[in-house]
């Protein structure tokens, strides 16, 4: 078991590696203007835990594929992550100073530059699924376009309700924060997974069940995060800690009461146990992450 572990981080740090390697090598060849290759390069290569293009890759794998056939769905969701930071802590949306432990873009150069960053990583986004690594056939291409699409769409309404509202009058707090962060969160999540699934050529019943366990990750994620943001450590998680009680937002905790939300949390887990356990030893890797996420710190 620690042999596998061992072996599983390894492989995670390769995958983070090569993450990275690839969104630079994307800018290199691109050669776009000094100011805005540099602030690219800040905010998406400044760590982070790559949580998303892991779950791309690892979904590959668990569906049969190597991973390797991942790679450009992993730059993809990467930088559509990069890009939804980025726009999420200038001052009119959550207006945060620090990400990853280090100033937010916007404090770092400013906010045009912050605001054109995030435009153009939403952009290469789409442009790295050609560039990055060859897509199996049409379809599948057809198809990683949609999920990426679907996902930073829902992604970028979910924000919206997290921060305009517009909920249907009828739903309750529970159903408006499910709402919120079954989009904010958990879209572009779900969407790495499936993309990932798709770039191996799963068949239907795996990408039902790669899509399913991608909706239960995107919601331990936010729960988890949810709490750290109660009770978690200020330099580990490398953020303003408390700003979504301060701003009266929803949150589980907020809505289910830190309990409540705990106990959420645990029926989430359960579930993805159950769906893991379908793939067997294909899905270490996925498994490792859900692990991870489950007793997360920062």
């Amino acid at each position: 078991m620690i042999h596998e572990q061992h072996e599983t981080k390894a492989r995670f740090d390769t995958i983070r590696e090569t993450i990275d390697g690839a969104i630079a090598c994307l800018l290199d060849e691109l050669a776009l203007p000094a100011p805005l290759d540099t602030a690219i390069r800040y905010a998406a290569l400044s760590g982070g835990k790559r949580l998303r293009p892991l779950l791309a890759i690892e979904s590959a794998r668990a569906v049969g594929g190597s991973g390797d056939e991942a790679l450009g769905s992993a730059v993809a969701v990467e930088l559509v992550h990069a890009f939804s930071l980025v726009h999420d802590d200038l001052p009119a949306l959550d207006n945060d100073d620090l990400r990853r432990g280090r100033p937010t873009l916007h404090k770092h150069t400013d906010e045009a530059t912050a605001i054109l960053a995030g435009d153009a990583m939403l952009a290469l986004a789409f442009e790295a699924i050609d560039r990055v690594d060859p897509v199996p056939n049409d379809a599948a291409h057809r198809a990683l376009l949609n999920e990426l699409t679907h996902g930073t769409r829902a992604m970028i309404v979910g924000q919206i309700h997290d921060t305009l509202g517009g909920f249907p009058e009828s739903f309750s707090d529970q159903q408006r924060v499910d709402l919120i962060h079954e989009n904010k969160t958990g879209a572009l999540i779900r969407a790495s997974c499936v993309m990932g699934a798709i770039s191996a050529c799963a068949d239907p019943d795996d990408l039902t069940l790669i899509s399913d366990l991608g909706s239960v990750i995107g919601l331990q994620f936010q729960i988890v995060d949810d709490l750290l943001d109660i009770e978690g450590d200020p330099e580990l998680v490398g953020k303003t800690l408390g700003k979504d009680e301060a701003a009266n937002k929803l949150t589980y905790p907020s809505v289910l009461g830190i309990e409540g939300a705990r106990s959420a949390l645990e029926d989430l887990n359960t579930r993805a146990d159950s769906i893991l356990d379908r793939f067997g030893e294909r899905a270490i890797g996925l498994r490792a992450i859900v692990d991870a996420l489950k007793s997360r710190r920062a």
